[in-house]
């Protein structure tokens, strides 16, 4: 059973919402961050990337940065920026793409749930990065940004948040990459009630996207019932905030990969060497984009290819084998480019779908990268198959769009 609750949510005033949302803390680097937040004292990057506040090249791990944020988070409440609900709440968000548009709740998830396996990971985390977060939560006491859950879809839940979204949102405006973020609060205690039991019927929720800050939050909950003598269960510690979307709403985009050389083969003994694997057709300088499962873009050389993995190199019955990710991993970067951690080599780079194949082909063409491989995006089902099974996913193999806005709602741990 999947246990969430209501939390008070800490929010922004409906004036302010747009100055103080922002991009999730990982999707952008320092000085991206830095010119987002330019002339804008409100933007939540003061508390996610506190760095912006330092001198350009300030280590972001350094110990006062970890307290700046900590001081701007607490000015940011006694500045009436962000302002605690009064009661419990759920809350829904929902986010418009292309005239399309999810929605998610916005509760708290436990981190039994997670310690225990029922809320699902699909891909391996960094203890570094783990670290990072979880000093990022200790220091603030609150998850300042949401993870992104999914879960199976459930017809009463569909109908229970189509009464309140026909209503005006209590946020609703469209952020500088177009897409559009509306919120409204679910404060009926039977509604809230309902809310709670259809998920106590679920026997799982699967990590979308934010396997660190889950790791994080969740041992970082761990931590403070250790250290809590009169610990009970049911302190605000004890969960962590999550915007959790029915998993037919959702998409998965493509995750696409550059390379620095060919290994020390010429581009003519290179895709020969494909041959062996895949079916390759040249296509010209129009953009090839995959069709289907086992079919991938190169480009090389100005030249744009599809491969078609032969039968052999895949495995239709297993969640792994399967994948696309592990084709071109196993085939193409491992066994001819020499490229074994797609972690740490440095001579491979990733770039989500929502850029367009025209960055891959933008990117090798300036030098930088000598080819680019686009992938057929993952599906939902293979995602929940993989985590179902207890695998785990590559790395780099799924991109969600669009990304949670950060700074709707916070979720304090000593509510």
């Amino acid at each position: 059973m999947a246990v969430v609750r209501p939390f008070k949510g800490l929010r922004p005033p409906v004036q302010w919402v747009e100055q103080v949302a922002s991009r999730p803390y990982d999707v952008l680097n320092s000085e991206e961050a830095r010119a987002e937040a330019a002339g804008n004292e409100k933007s939540l990057y003061h508390i996610i990337k506190p760095e912006i506040d330092f001198p350009v090249g300030t280590d972001e791990h350094e110990p006062a940065v970890y307290h700046k944020a900590f001081e701007n988070f607490q000015a940011f409440q006694e500045k009436g920026w962000l302002v605690q609900d009064a009661q419990p709440c759920y809350y829904i968000y929902a986010q418009t793409m292309n005239g399309r548009t999810q929605y998610g709740l916005v509760v708290c998830a436990s981190v039994e749930d997670y310690l225990q396996g029922r809320i699902k990971k699909h891909e391996l985390t960094r203890r570094d990065k783990e670290e990072d977060r979880m000093k990022h939560v200790r220091v603030n006491n609150a998850n300042i940004e949401p993870v992104f859950f999914a879960y199976p879809a459930n017809a009463q839940l569909d109908a229970l948040v189509a009464t309140y979204t026909c209503n005006k949102p209590l946020y609703d405006f469209v952020a500088p990459d177009g897409f559009g973020h509306h919120f409204w609060m679910i404060n009926d205690a039977n509604d809230i009630d309902r809310i709670t039991s259809i998920f106590a019927e679920m026997p799982s929720m699967y990590i979308a996207d934010g396997h660190h800050r889950s790791a994080a939050a969740a041992l970082v909950g761990a931590e403070k019932a250790q250290q809590n003598p009169n610990h009970k269960g049911d302190e605000a510690y004890n969960f962590f905030m999550a915007v959790c979307f029915p998993d037919n709403q959702l998409t998965i985009i493509d995750y696409n990969r550059v390379v620095k050389d060919l290994n020390g083969l010429t581009a003519e003994a290179f895709l020969a060497a494909l041959e062996t694997s895949f079916v390759v057709e040249e296509k010209g300088t129009d953009a090839h984009r995959p069709n289907q499962l086992h079919n991938f873009g190169l480009y090389l050389e100005g030249r744009w290819y599809s491969l078609t993995a032969k039968p052999g190199t895949y495995d239709d019955n297993d969640p792994i084998a399967v994948l696309d990710v592990t084709i071109s991993s196993k085939y193409i970067l491992d066994d001819l480019l020499g490229i074994k951690d797609l972690r740490s080599d440095k001579r491979i780079d990733f770039v989500g779908g929502i850029r367009g194949l025209s960055e891959l082909s933008q990117r090798v063409d300036s030098g930088e990268m000598k080819v680019a491989l686009a992938l057929y995006p993952v599906s939902m089902d293979q995602l929940i198959a993989i985590a179902d099974s207890g695998n785990i996913m590559p790395p780099k193999t799924t991109w969600f769009e669009p990304k949670l806005r950060s700074g709707l709602v916070v979720h304090k741990l000593d509510d």
